[in-house]
């Protein structure tokens, strides 16, 4: 017992030892691992502001493409940082690629939706249904893009609201791209009286279009009867517009039209009935009043 007493001061001296001398040779490679993710941290953004400000001067990169390019550009500096770094702890760079491949592995398997949300960020990337700045339509949401992301894409509404959409969700289902095409076909439809002459209507209203220097001239504009409704002849007012101006036009259009048409005598009417009241005759031959709904009293007017 007293030997053992006698050797613990020898013993904390080889373990203090032991301590200094790994602290000695380890903790300088913790720091410069540190530095090395810190200097990765700095470089990534750096670089990623770096390849965005480059492809937004050029007009060979579409603006569609380059928050996925600077996306692209970070996570690549920061995974070759944080190997040097690693190897500056002494891991074995050769063992840490074969680690890393089977993480990717179990990761992809766990996340199999975030990558579908990448694999479809490339697809909507490469066949470019929509970009920046178009406004975009499904059935759950609509709006403006803003970004196209690896992962999401970002849409703002004509309300002013943020969507933040999973691009698997975009690219899973039909859309409509309002966009897309330099121009867009109105239809405006269009009630008038049955008194009223319909070759006179599409007479003032192919006028209206003439007058209209927004309006294209090719395709034609037209003017069609759709249907005969309840209370009026509905006709179709169809001319094509350039879609910088589609929805201005549409609106003022569809005001000019009633106004041109009452000037020209044209009717626009208003849901309305007529009452027809038929009078019976008795059994002395005699015509009698009609009756109200269910026996009741008499109609105003009748008898």
């Amino acid at each position: 017992m007293d030997l053992q007493i006698a050797q613990a001061p020898e013993q904390l001296t080889a373990l203090a030892a032991m301590a200094w001398t790994w602290a000695l040779t380890f903790v300088p490679r913790v720091g410069a691992a540190a530095l090395i993710l810190l200097a990765g941290l700095f470089l990534a953004g750096w670089a990623a502001s770096l390849v965005r400000r480059i492809a937004g001067r050029t007009t060979q990169i579409d603006a569609t493409i380059q928050p996925i390019l600077g996306a692209v550009v970070r996570y690549a500096v920061l995974i070759l940082f944080l190997i040097a770094a690693l190897g500056q702890l002494g891991v074995q760079t050769a063992s840490l690629l074969a680690v890393l491949g089977a993480a990717g592995l179990a990761i992809g398997l766990a996340l199999q939706g975030t990558l579908q949300n990448i694999a479809a960020g490339i697809m909507l990337i490469y066949l470019r249904p929509f970009r920046v700045g178009d406004y975009i339509e499904t059935a759950a949401v609509a709006g403006t893009v803003g970004e196209i992301g690896l992962f999401v894409t970002h849409l703002e509404t004509a309300e002013g609201l943020f969507y933040f959409v999973p691009n698997s969700s975009l690219w899973n289902t039909p859309l409509k791209n309002y966009s897309r095409n330099p121009r867009r076909l109105m239809t405006i439809l269009i009630g008038i009286g049955y008194g009223a002459d319909p070759a006179e209507a599409r007479r003032v209203l192919l006028l209206m279009a003439k007058d209209e220097a927004r309006i294209l001239p090719e395709p034609p504009p037209q003017v069609s009867v759709e249907k005969y409704a309840d209370n009026a002849i509905t006709i179709a007012f169809r001319a094509w517009a350039p879609n910088s101006v589609f929805l201005d036009v549409q609106r003022e259009m569809t005001e000019e039209a009633k106004r041109r048409l009452e000037a020209a005598g044209v009717e626009i009417p208003f849901p309305q009935r007529i009452l027809h009241v038929v009078s019976e005759p008795d059994e002395r031959g005699r015509n009698r009043p009609a009756t109200g709904p269910a026996g009741g009293p008499p109609l105003p007017g009748t008898g």
